[in-house]
Order: C-alpha cells, then sequence, then structure tokens
C-alpha cells in the first residue's frame, strides 16, 4: 500500500499559517452573537414590561379595595372617587356604582409598554354597606 500525505487543515493546532485565525469557528460564534444578543434583550425588555403591567394592575385592584371601603362605610361619592384616585395609577378612570346594598368600585389603567404596546388593566371590588 502507497502511504499518502496526509494534507492538515488550515485551522489543525500546531501549523503556523492557522495560528492567527481565531480557531475552527471562523467567525460563527460572532454572527451567532449577532443574533441572539438582540433577541435576549428584547426578551428581557417584553419580561419587564409584563412587570410594569402586573404592577398597574395590582395598584388599580388596590385602589378599588379602598374605594369598596370608603363607599361601604357611607362616605360621600366625591370622597370615595378621591380615595380611590388616590391608591390608583396616574390616568386611571374610576367609577362607582350602586346596587341596593353593594357598592361597586372600578378602577381602569392603561399599561404603557414599548412603542405601541399599551394593555387596558382593571380592578373591581364590591362591597356590602356597613349598619349604621
Amino acid at each position: 500500500m502507497p502511504c499518502r500525505k496526509r494534507s492538515k487543515r488550515p485551522w489543525a493546532p500546531g501549523r503556523e499559517a492557522g495560528r492567527d485565525r481565531a480557531g475552527p469557528d471562523l467567525g460563527y460564534i460572532t454572527a451567532e452573537a449577532a443574533v441572539v444578543i438582540p433577541a435576549l434583550v428584547t426578551l428581557l425588555a417584553l419580561f419587564l414590561w409584563g412587570l410594569g403591567a402586573v404592577g398597574v394592575q395590582a395598584r388599580c385592584q388596590d385602589a378599588a379595595r379602598a374605594g369598596a371601603r370608603a363607599a361601604a362605610r357611607g362616605e360621600p361619592e366625591a370622597s370615595v372617587l378621591s380615595v380611590a384616585l388616590a391608591a390608583a395609577p396616574g390616568g386611571a378612570d374610576v367609577r362607582v356604582e350602586r346596587e341596593g346594598t353593594l357598592h361597586r368600585v372600578s378602577v381602569e389603567a392603561t399599561a404603557l409598554g414599548p412603542g405601541p404596546l399599551a394593555v387596558p388593566v382593571t380592578g373591581e371590588a364590591v362591597a356590602h354597606a356597613e349598619p349604621g
């Protein structure tokens, strides 16, 4: 059998011509990072926006509860609105309704996001009127 001479690849270890190269990837890692890093940043931004939207929804729910408690105590509607608006996020709409002995308070706000992303969130609470 004749012996064939094996040619080394340019990136094989120990070959002088391949030492100036970054390694066997030949730039694939750079290309993958150029795609993955913006995707991860976008995913992180959406995650943080989602957490912010949950926070706005929690503030709406707390404001509705505070307004419903004030209405159940028999406070005037203007006072109920001011209590709910004080606890609500900025720009929220508050509605107070009375159905017999039940007082229903609804708080609506918008969770703003990056670009055109905006989600309406609501909080609602109902309380019975206290005797007296």
